[in-house]
């Protein structure tokens, strides 16, 4: 029982470092230091087999479990937040559009806008979509 106290005192050292590096090793380790304790709590074996253990454990976690979970960090799906948001809405128009001004309602609001090529122009009470957004300014199109 002495051992199995000894690498759960490992771990959870591993488990505080792994806190400050974030790189995910320790932690994998802290997994493999864990998986020796419960087989030295359970089975009671020698230090050698509890290094095994360790060590089967710790490369297993390392180069399984490590690459997706760095994946699933790293690699989050893309909240468009903020004026990216509005990008792809579909507005009225409430004032007049062409190249220079303009006023379109979407999003709950009226924003200033211009047509997104020259020429363009767009009465209102016509639906037009947001193109981009420049400043303050809602870029719109007919789409």
């Amino acid at each position: 029982m002495g051992s199995a106290l000894i690498w759960l005192v490992v771990g959870l050292i591993f488990i505080g470092a792994e806190v400050l590096s974030g790189d995910l090793i320790l932690l994998m380790l802290a997994g493999g230091a864990l998986s020796a304790g419960a087989v030295s709590a359970v089975l009671d074996t020698p230090l050698w087999v509890d290094g095994v253990v360790f060590a089967a454990v710790s490369l297993l976690l390392v180069f399984t479990v490590r690459p997706v979970a760095k994946r699933h960090m790293y690699n989050r799906p893309r909240l468009a937040t903020n004026t990216e948001g509005l990008i792809g809405q579909h507005g009225v128009v409430v004032a007049a559009i062409d190249d220079h001004s303009g006023q379109v309602r979407f999003g709950g609001g009226v924003w200033s806008a211009r047509a997104a090529h020259p020429g363009d122009r767009f009465a209102e009470g016509e639906s037009v979509t947001i193109l981009e957004i420049d400043g303050a300014t809602a870029v719109v199109w007919k789409g």
